[in-house]
């Protein structure tokens, strides 16, 4: 009985997806670990699982499965690595994380304060309306294009950039009232 082997396939079509996760990789991986790091805030642990996210991404696409759109896909996985590093994540106090070596380094302040801004704008999009959180954090934290969205969604483009046009006038509203 013949075994079959998911990593052994043809040439040519093995060419192919390695062009397509190549290209994937630089267009993509920086933003993947922007996301990644600012969901996890470790550089190690968030550049891990940027790894992870291409590495399962090789894995599926070696195995037979097709990638409709490549950064959609990228970041459900990410999302769902993420989502299991919390799971895994225990907290530790200040002090416990002293005791083990821990210092806090001085950094730049302009890093610091856009590091802020992006958590405050976070907050800010947890507080807009159900509808509109989504698509905001899909438009403005993943990066992704209308197009990507729609296809994501259901929702016709015109309809998504309405939904992002108002959503932007209600974080405006809430930055405002802060």
């Amino acid at each position: 009985m013949p075994t079959h082997d998911i990593y052994h396939m043809n040439p040519k079509k093995e060419t192919s997806q390695q062009k397509t996760l190549n290209d994937a990789y630089f267009d993509y991986q920086k933003g993947l670990n922007s996301y990644a790091f600012f969901k996890i805030n470790n550089h190690v642990i968030s550049d891990e699982i940027v790894q992870d996210t291409f590495m399962k991404t090789w894995k599926y696409m070696v195995s037979g499965g097709k990638v409709l759109l490549m950064k959609a896909f990228l970041y459900n996985i990410l999302n769902n690595l993420i989502v299991d590093q919390y799971r895994k994540t225990r907290t530790t106090s200040l002090d416990a994380m002293i005791e083990n070596g821990f210092e806090k380094s001085g950094s730049d302040p302009q890093k610091l304060m856009d590091h802020l801004d992006g958590k405050a704008a976070m907050l800010l999009i947890a507080r807009l309306p159900l509808s509109y959180q989504k698509i905001m954090r899909m438009k403005y934290v993943q990066d992704l294009t209308l197009s990507e969205m729609s296809l994501l969604t259901g929702k016709s483009n015109n309809h998504l950039a309405v939904l992002i046009h108002r959503g932007l006038q209600k974080l405006k509203q809430l930055y405002s009232a802060t």
